[in-house]
């Protein structure tokens, strides 16, 4: 029997956005507010602490930047696909963003004036990346969860796995869980509900994920009734380490990196002269795998050829300062020390521009329900995210949230009753049909298929062969996913279970992520075509929107916001 507990707020998810949105709501409301915090992993153990490079804002450090000119390079950046009314509102408040965490106490790196020291970063006109030497999410995160402990109206589930959103005549209910820690099946009812639960980058195998980012929010908001936008763009980063995927942040490019080809080198200058390595990263990345396929790489691991990032000509000084991380990872993970030797790097998935379709507030079409953070597409990136833009949407639009959340609570929005039927159903679902099945496949299996399927039918570089390809492939794996065994019956850290969840949750993704990707025909930001290598802006000048029906997914479109600039060729 499920165990009931009811709050005034939900949020799931205590990455940034989460975490910024529960201060908020705490702060305002205090004691008249009951929040549930439902993480996955341990509350701090979420992927924004890996966040490294820096949080984008215009602080007037340097004459001549403007907060136009933030919003021009992110509407640039993003190939015109971004919505230029959420972009103009995001330039505005992420300044106020910044200087509120250095009132909570946030140790931003300094200039020798004292002033926050900012670095350049790719797509930028200024140095606008706002940044805490290279750990940047860490001390983000840990700033806001200090401040959080100022306050006693929250309780947190940590290691609480969410199975489903329900949702019922249009108003959000509740959410179902499975306790790890004892195997409780719980029903968390709610008046609202923030959906901070990140991106879906491990449908891929060389990816800067933790192995912990599945898709969760995005698959359980799909089949509660959400539409998914513009999920054809994922984002690759033009420097993964090779062979494991870790992030090498753009700040080291932003200090002064090279990109050199095995003849040494910097190929930048024939693909983006007037930027060369701080061009945005759709554009970086699409180069680096040029080169690589014209065999100017090095010959890496299970294929993995690879590109050199040096920053030897920057100095020991520099490195141990500015990117003291990025030293301890190349020295553990590949024993290369950055101040001497290059670092092999590649294009890894790295974020998701698309994800649950919200408006401007952040509030999606389900009564209640809002989202924030990677997980959701209130479409400030459009088809290409300019880097530190991510960390800082986390910070203004969980702000955003939070303040509509607190309207919502104030307002006295009443709980609605959660259908019984609905909950044993997903019970059942949940501890019958899936845990007691004894088929043939195992699950861990299907999921290192999925992603080498979607490394090489959805990467840099696509076409409609090898997209159509992957989708009949990915309806063979769906098809051998109903014949899994999970060989572990127990319900106590039952990981097993919750691999078989996250990967339902995967397959669905990557099914849509393939429409989508499938439908556009054209080039424009993360998504290139081979076979449309033209930006087509008479036909494709919208959002793609996925829904689920009773007959599968079923796409659909709206037009971009355009209230300032109309597209024009994208030249760096």
């Amino acid at each position: 029997m499920a165990e009931q507990i009811t709050h005034d707020v939900l949020i799931l998810g205590t990455g940034l956005a989460g975490l910024r949105a529960a201060l908020g709501i705490a702060r305002r409301l205090e004691q008249n507010v009951n929040i549930g915090l439902v993480s996955k992993v341990q509350l701090m153990r979420s992927h924004s602490v890996c966040a490294e490079g820096g949080t984008a804002a215009v602080l007037q450090n340097d004459e001549g930047d403007n907060l136009d000119l933030h919003a021009w390079d992110t509407i640039k950046g993003s190939d015109f696909l971004a919505d230029q009314d959420v972009v103009f509102r995001f330039v505005e408040q992420a300044p106020d963003e910044i200087y509120q965490l250095e009132r909570w106490g946030l140790p931003w790196s300094r200039r020798e004036d004292g002033r926050i020291l900012q670095r350049d970063f790719g797509g930028h006109s200024f140095p606008r990346a706002t940044m805490a030497a290279d750990k940047t999410g860490f001390y983000e995160m840990q700033t806001l969860y200090d401040t959080l402990q100022k306050y006693d109206n929250f309780t947190r589930y940590d290691e609480v796995f969410v199975t489903s959103i329900i949702v019922d005549d249009g108003h959000f209910c509740a959410l179902t869980a499975i306790d790890m820690m004892d195997g409780k099946f719980l029903v968390l009812r709610a008046r609202a509900l923030l959906i901070a639960s990140g991106g879906a980058g491990t449908l891929f195998g060389f990816t800067t994920y933790s192995q912990t980012v599945t898709g969760d929010g995005l698959a359980m908001a799909y089949r509660a009734g959400v539409a998914l936008e513009d999920m054809e763009f994922i984002q690759f980063h033009p420097t993964g380490l090779v062979p494991s995927g870790i992030l090498i942040t753009e700040g080291c490019r932003g200090e002064g990196g090279y990109l050199l080809n095995n003849t040494g080198k910097r190929f930048m200058s024939d693909y983006a002269p007037g930027k060369m390595e701080l061009a945005p990263r759709d554009i970086i990345s699409r180069a680096m795998m040029q080169e690589i396929e014209q065999g100017r790489g090095f010959s890496g691991p299970e294929g993995l050829d690879y590109l050199h990032l040096d920053l030897a000509h920057l100095g020991k000084d520099v490195v141990l300062r500015r990117l003291p991380l990025i030293r301890e990872l190349c020295m553990k993970f590949v024993d290369v020390d950055p101040v001497v030797d290059p670092i092999p790097v590649r294009p890894v998935a790295h974020y998701s521009m698309g994800g649950i379709e919200t408006d401007i507030h952040g509030k999606t079409n389900i009564e209640g329900v809002w989202a924030a953070g990677e997980a959701a597409c209130v479409s400030l990136h459009g088809a290409n995210r300019l880097g530190t833009n991510s960390t800082a949407e986390c910070l203004v639009w969980g702000g955003i949230c939070g303040e509509q959340i607190a309207d919502v609570l104030q307002a006295g929005q009443p709980l609605p009753a959660v259908p019984a039927d609905r909950v044993a159903a997903e019970e059942q679902h949940v501890f019958g049909d899936l845990l007691e099945r004894k088929g043939p496949q195992n699950p861990y299996a299907l999921s290192h298929e999925l992603r080498r399927l979607m490394d090489e039918c959805m990467g840099v570089f696509r076409s409609h062969e090898g997209i159509s390809t992957g989708l009949r492939k990915l309806g063979e794996l769906r098809g051998r996913w109903q014949q899994i065994a999970i060989e572990d019956k127990g319900r106590v850290y039952n990981s097993n279970l919750v691999n078989t969840l996250e990967l339902e949750n995967l397959l669905d993704l990557a099914e849509i992520a393939m429409m989508a990707a499938l439908a556009r025909e054209e080039s424009r930001g993360g998504h290139a075509r081979r076979d449309f290598p033209q930006r087509d802006d008479e036909h494709w000048l919208k959002h793609t929107l996925i829904r689920r029906t009773d007959d599968g997914p079923e796409i659909g479109d709206k037009p971009v916001t355009i209230t300032h600039w109309n597209p024009v060729e994208r030249k760096y």
